[in-house]
């Protein structure tokens, strides 16, 4: 999985692509922990994600749960494949995804 972080103003959107999984979700917290603070809109673009594992979505619960206190959190370019678990798990009907 690659993170690549873009700020501007109070507006943070993370492009990640690869795998989330079990072996790398605890990447993408550290990161949020990290660049968080602050944050009106966090904006998630999956256009490189090939594939979410049940550790990569537990990561965007939480990420959004934090985010319904201090913002919003949006999830773009999801590809068919990643899109197909968001909504097979029900995580489709609890986040803003834009298509």
């Amino acid at each position: 999985m690659e993170i690549k972080k873009e700020l501007n103003g109070t507006t943070l959107t993370l492009k990640i692509s690869g795998r989330l999984d079990a072996s790398n979700a605890v990447e993408l917290t550290n990161e949020l922990n990290a660049s968080l603070s602050g944050v009106k809109d966090l904006i998630f673009d999956f256009k490189g994600l090939e594939y979410v594992a049940s550790a990569g979505l537990r990561v965007l619960l939480t990420a959004q749960k934090r985010m319904n206190k201090q913002g919003s959190m949006k999830i773009r370019n999801v590809a068919d494949a990643v899109m197909e678990v968001l909504e097979m798990t029900g995580f489709a009907d609890l986040m803003n995804i834009e298509k």
